[in-house]
């Protein structure tokens, strides 16, 4: 019997009398309960084992590369002690990369910056990652889903792998997973790693922690030049990057960098043998982003021979030891049912002036203690 003969001899459990075929609303019988799926699932995709993320990784397979971050990202405790594995595979074939923070203004032009560096490194025969951190997401809980439409022409790169921030958790958690992404990327072969910082506030000194240069990004034009910035961010950084100077902007871009040269005088460098300078560059011309480059690979070269930077990245390895430890405890102390009983009584008498805090606080790790 043909499709269209099964098709005329169909018969409804029930229409109503007299009806035609214009009659849109007919009853057949239920089904058994077994509900089939209207997608087929795929096959040939099978549950991954650790030694297929790590060779997809180290094939440099993009496919691959993104389900091994996007496992690490994973809040599931299941998924935690897979990625960890994971990790301890890919790590012999890590830290070979090149780590580049980058952090500025509201305006200042970061992914403008990251573009045309990005695109200008490929250039070079080499391959470029770019990893978006924003601790401030913790908050929001959103996520930086902008970047590859910001940066439109290096997403489209095959040298290129671009990576937005984890979408939320706490923010030791998108710490973690920021540095493993690192430790992936450094693993599948690329050998700039560009980390824009997206959030303020805490993002500029959690990059720091992670990279091995830190460039700040400035604007000009903007009145006092040193407003709008912190010190404190300032002396994180090794080089002070004025973007926007071209056309009519070249002028103050320019006096901008001698205003930041003269700040600088005063400042402590952020590397020891380094001495942080400032510098213009225009991201839609692309001048002043080789010499930029220029830059970069000469710190990398001093901080080499000095033995500087072996010293920051064992630092590094440390003070995530030490960040982990400290957002654990305190996870498992906020979790903590018997702190979480007694919580609203003791607020409640910090608010109405009945008990002081540090004497809440102790009150508060004695129940915790004594609930272990």
């Amino acid at each position: 019997m043909s499709n269209k003969e099964k098709s005329n001899s169909y018969k409804p459990d029930w229409h109503p009398e007299n009806a035609g075929k214009e009659f849109a609303v007919k009853v057949v019988k239920g089904t058994d309960g077994q509900i089939k799926p209207l997608i087929k699932m795929n096959n040939n995709k099978k549950i991954l084992e650790v030694d297929d993320y790590v060779q997809g990784v180290l094939n440099n397979d993009r496919t691959l590369l993104a389900r091994t971050i996007t496992l690490i990202e994973s809040n599931s405790q299941t998924h935690h002690l897979l990625s960890q594995e994971v990790l301890n595979k890919l790590l012999p074939f890590t830290g070979k990369s090149l780590r580049v923070g980058i952090t500025g203004v509201p305006g200042a032009g970061k992914s403008t910056f990251i573009e045309a560096l990005g695109m200008f490194l490929i250039e070079q025969g080499l391959k470029v990652a770019v990893l978006a951190v924003d601790p401030s997401s913790t908050v929001t809980r959103g996520s930086i889903l902008g970047d590859k439409t910001r940066m439109e022409k290096l997403s489209r790169e095959t040298n290129c792998f671009i990576r937005p921030s984890p979408s939320s958790g706490t923010l030791g958690g998108v710490t973690r997973k920021s540095r493993e992404t690192i430790l992936v990327c450094e693993a599948a072969g690329f050998d700039v790693i560009l980390i824009e910082t997206v959030g303020v506030g805490q993002s500029e000194v959690t990059v720091r922690s992670m990279v091995d240069f830190f460039l700040l990004m400035m604007i000009a034009g903007a009145g006092d030049e040193l407003q709008g910035i912190k010190k404190g961010v300032i002396e994180l950084a090794d080089v002070l990057l004025v973007n926007k100077s071209d056309g009519d902007n070249e002028n103050k871009a320019n006096i901008a960098k001698s205003e930041y040269s003269n700040a600088l005088h005063y400042l402590q460098p952020a590397t020891k043998g380094w001495t942080t300078k400032a510098y213009t560059c225009s991201s839609i011309t692309g001048k002043g982003i080789p010499e930029i480059w220029n830059v970069i690979k000469d710190f990398e070269k001093n901080i080499k021979l000095s033995g500087v930077f072996e010293e920051r990245r064992k630092e590094q390895s440390l003070q995530w030891i030490f960040s982990m430890i400290e957002e654990s405890l305190k996870n498992e102390f906020y979790n903590n049912k018997n702190v979480k009983a007694e919580f609203p009584r003791i607020r409640e008498d910090i608010l109405r002036n009945n008990l002081v805090p540090t004497t809440a606080a102790e009150k508060l790790l004695k129940i915790f203690k004594s609930a272990k």
